[in-house]
């Protein structure tokens, strides 16, 4: 099987940090790097960061492909999805918001360290969800990794939209103001001890599900997302082209792991649940 073609990187720059919650950091990229960046289409635009390993030098200037071809593939800088908060165009600056738990994993400790003018590489953007205008009302649902996406949704409604958006955070601490336009009933969620999603499924369950056309948003942790997919495919029988539904990631695994088995994992619940 052939090679698929390595998409370039661009390097751009920390130009502001912000500290929104106490596990959550914004990094504000700006730069040349950023000047013919095209996006704006999705409000799931996501970019794939790209984290030098330890002790690793790499050319420069920077050439993705380059260092796939000629370097070993455990020197390559490693790869993590990040939703596109905000894209700014007229700047240019492009919001990226990053989870932070300590030491735990790769993102988040160096969101956590990261200085203005620090370089910052990725490859993208991806995407392709946007909430639907016309549609009846819309559903959202996530946790942390999720919040990004939902809040530029929210933001995308045109006033008078009918929303109902479920967001599960650790606890109160962890909320955000989010701005929207529309008629959105905006519901958070504190996991406190509970397993991650616990909540949020039990709350869209007890939704008291309005008439009319839905477009639903539900990502982040893959199991909780598994249990939501057969309440809106199976149970309310939802068209998949109103889902935009999917894992961000899975306990116990990391972007690597979750990503060589994803593929897998959505065959599996595929044939429980149907397409």
């Amino acid at each position: 099987m052939p090679n698929r073609p390595v998409r370039p990187a661009r390097t751009g720059a920390v130009t502001r940090v912000e500290q929104l919650t106490p596990h959550m950091v914004r990094i504000v990229v700006g730069g040349p790097g950023l000047a013919d960046l095209q996006a704006g289409e999705f409000t799931d635009h996501y970019v794939k960061v790209l984290f030098p390993q330890p002790g690793v030098d790499y050319p420069e200037p920077f050439d993705l492909g380059a260092i796939r071809e000629t370097m070993p593939r455990e020197t390559w800088p490693l790869v993590r999805t990040y939703t596109v908060r905000r894209w700014r165009p007229e700047v240019p600056e492009l919001w990226l918001d990053f989870v932070v738990h300590g030491d735990e994993g790769v993102a988040g400790p160096w969101a956590s360290r990261a200085r203005v003018g620090d370089p910052v590489r990725f490859t993208g953007p991806g995407g392709g969800y946007a909430p639907d205008p016309a549609a009846g009302w819309h559903l959202f649902a996530g946790d942390e990794s999720a919040v990004p996406a939902i809040a530029a949704a929210l933001e995308a409604l045109p006033a008078g939209a009918r929303a109902y958006a479920f967001l599960e955070v650790a606890d109160a601490g962890e909320e955000q103001k989010l701005e929207t336009a529309a008629d959105a009933e905006i519901t958070w969620l504190h996991r406190r001890d509970r397993p991650v999603g616990e909540a949020l499924v039990a709350a869209v369950h007890a939704l008291n599900w309005p008439s009319g056309d839905v477009h639903a948003f539900v990502h982040g942790e893959a199991t909780f997302v598994k249990e939501l997919r057969r309440l809106l495919r199976v149970e309310k029988q939802i068209p998949p082209a109103r889902l935009s539904i999917s894992g961000y990631w899975r306990r116990g695994l990391n972007e690597d792991g979750w990503q060589s088995t994803k593929r897998e994992w959505n065959q599996q619940i595929e044939a429980e649940q149907g397409r």
